[in-house]
């Protein structure tokens, strides 16, 4: 009976830690690739593609159909962990900090520069700042 008990106890932690992670079901794969016409949403290509979180699954992003678009492999891997596509200077995802799209300032009068503060975690804060103490309002 303890073994039973035990099984189905490990079976359920499975199920409840597999609904957080980055993977990606079938239907919802099917699903994004159809909305997005079999295309990078940066660039446009048709080859290479790969699904990605739009809120980065680091910052909270879900893999819900809501948040994952197609990118091709080059405009991903440029994104990373950010909302910006490098290679094209194009935004395609939302800012991992405030979690809303990202504001292009044209004209700021000082720029902004990472904020030099540590997480609770104890990697660094990636809020932006252009407070004179290097430090967002978080710390």
């Amino acid at each position: 009976m303890r073994k039973l008990f035990f099984i189905f106890t490990l079976l359920l932690l499975s199920f409840s830690s597999f609904s957080q992670s980055r993977y990606i079901s079938v239907t919802t794969k099917k699903i994004v690739y159809s909305r997005d016409g079999g295309a990078c949403q940066c660039c446009g290509s048709s080859a290479n593609l790969e699904y990605d979180h739009i809120t980065p699954f680091s910052c909270g992003g879900t893999s819900d159909v809501s948040n994952i678009q197609l990118l091709c492999f080059t405009c991903n891997r440029s994104k990373s962990n950010s909302c910006v596509c490098k290679v094209h200077d194009r935004r395609v995802g939302t800012n991992c900090c405030e979690g809303q799209k990202t504001k292009k300032s044209n004209n700021s009068s000082s720029p902004a520069s990472q904020c030099s503060g540590t997480t609770k975690k104890g990697s660094r804060c990636k809020n932006r700042t252009t407070n004179s103490s290097g430090r967002c309002h978080l710390h």
